[in-house]
C-alpha cells in the first residue's frame, strides 16, 4: 500500500518518519563502538523509499505535492512573464503611435495656422468665391 503524505508535507524521509511515528535516525546507518558501520533498524525501508521515489521521478511523476505545486507555479509564472512581455511590447508600439500621431497633429495645426496667416495678410492670394449656383464653372469640360 503506497504511503500518502498530507498536502503540506514534503515527500522525504523526515515526513516518512513522522507518518510512521518512528525516530528519523532509525532510517540511517549507525556506527558500532569500534567504528564499523551497521545498518539502522529502518534503513532498508529508507532505501526502498528512495528507490521508489527515483523510479517515480524517472517516469515523470512528481510524488511530492509541494514540488508539484512549485512546478505548476513556475509554469504559471513563465506564462505570465510571456504575457507581460507581450503587453509591454504592445504598450511600446502604442506609445510610438501616439507620439507620431501627436507630432502629425501638431504639424497639421502649424500648417493650418500658416495658411490662415497667408490668407489674412494682404497679398495677391484671394479666397475663392462660394458658388451657390448649380451651373458648372466657366471652362468646364462637361
Amino acid at each position: 500500500m503506497p504511503v500518502t503524505f498530507p498536502r503540506a508535507a514534503k515527500c522525504d524521509i523526515k515526513a516518512l518518519a513522522a507518518q510512521a511515528g518512528v525516530a528519523r535516525t532509525g532510517f540511517y546507518p549507525k556506527k558500532n563502538r569500534d567504528g564499523s558501520p551497521r545498518p539502522g533498524p529502518y534503513q532498508h525501508l529508507a532505501e526502498e523509499f528512495e528507490r521508489r521515489l527515483a523510479e517515480l521521478r524517472e517516469t515523470g511523476v512528481i510524488p511530492d505535492p509541494r514540488a508539484a505545486q512549485i512546478e505548476r507555479l513556475k509554469e504559471q509564472v513563465a506564462g505570465l512573464k510571456g504575457r507581460l512581455a507581450a503587453c509591454d511590447a504592445q504598450i511600446g508600439g502604442l506609445t510610438d503611435f501616439r507620439e507620431r500621431a501627436l507630432s502629425q497633429i501638431a504639424a497639421q495645426r502649424m500648417e493650418i495656422e500658416r495658411l490662415r496667416d497667408v490668407l489674412a495678410a494682404p497679398s495677391n492670394v484671394r479666397a475663392l468665391p462660394n458658388s451657390s449656383g448649380a451651373s458648372a464653372p466657366y471652362g468646364s469640360c462637361s
